[in-house]
């Protein structure tokens, strides 16, 4: 059966090319990164070689845009044009990559965003989670969610662009501070208003949504509702090991994880350590395949 990484970043030319033209944020000199959030971030170029990357993978991958990045937020023209360029440029990568769509999260453009899913190697569609991080945000990116539902693909939420903050910062602060907290909240929005709204679409939380229903205790304890887990929320991967990838299976079944590395950063699990299924059935069923097994616990 199929394997996935349901989570890869990987710039193709045209998008280092226009990261280097910029002048304001984010904004790349040769092979430094540039961001308001964050040190600067010596860039890998093999990291971003299709050709090299191709060949050590052995399964579908699914490419994002990075949103730490803050392209999804910048706005009118200037966050359009870096995303026609991720979206043309992506799109031209070779097999095994497949890629999620990006969009505006300033203004919100549902008729683009269709005409972009329309293609058969887009999965679905990215959003940072700093622009779905409170129920009234779920509410202003619901034409967008509405337009993913009626393509019938899934929405990936992944960590957006960190905060400004004071002092000196270690350079893992961001992965493990800012964007850890920021899929924690848009997890908790989602539970609160999403399903809501959008009562069939299938979403995956980066990071195990920052390890969000792992609290299901507390939150019940304060006055919260925490039932069955919902059947199309999913919980990938990246960046963590066997301590939390089991905690969680312990509160939401391993029917709901599905893997993700975030390749260049990180890299894929050990399928030799984890249930078959977070590689295979698992992604399927977020991605809408077909013929595929229910979850289980």
């Amino acid at each position: 059966m199929t394997r996935f990484d349901c989570h890869q970043h990987l710039w193709p030319p045209a998008l280092v090319e226009a990261l280097r033209e910029r002048d304001a944020f984010p904004y790349l000199r040769e092979w430094t990164l540039y961001l308001p959030g964050e040190n600067p971030y010596r860039v890998d170029p093999a990291a971003h070689d299709a050709l090299r990357r191709r060949d050590r993978e052995t399964g579908r991958v699914l490419l994002s845009l990075s949103s730490p990045l803050g392209i999804e937020h910048l706005p009118g023209t200037d966050g359009a044009a870096l995303i026609d360029v991720w979206h043309a440029s992506a799109l031209e990568l070779p097999e095994p990559f497949e890629v999620w769509a990006a969009a505006s999260v300033t203004e919100p453009d549902p008729a683009v965003l269709a005409r972009v899913l329309r293609e058969p190697r887009v999965v679905g569609l990215q959003l940072p989670a700093t622009a779905l991080g409170d129920p009234a945000s779920i509410e202003r990116m619901s034409p967008l969610l509405s337009e993913l539902e009626r393509a019938g693909k899934p929405l990936l939420v992944h960590p957006g662009p960190a905060r400004v903050e004071e002092g000196e910062l270690p350079d893992w602060w961001a992965a493990v501070v800012p964007y850890v907290a920021q899929m924690h909240r848009s997890w908790a929005a989602w539970h609160v208003a999403g399903r809501k709204r959008h009562a069939d679409l299938r979403i995956a939380f980066v990071a195990l949504a920052g390890l969000a229903p792992l609290h299901h205790e507390r939150l019940v304890a304060r006055g919260g509702e925490f039932g069955s887990p919902d059947p199309n929320v999913f919980y990938e991967t990246s960046s963590y090991g066997p301590d939390a990838i089991n905690a969680l299976i312990e509160v939401v079944g391993a029917g709901a994880i599905v893997h993700g590395s975030d390749r260049p950063y990180a890299e894929p699990l050990d399928p030799e350590r984890f249930p078959a299924e977070i590689f295979t059935v698992n992604p399927g069923r977020l991605l809408g395949i077909s013929g595929l097994h229910s979850r289980g616990r």
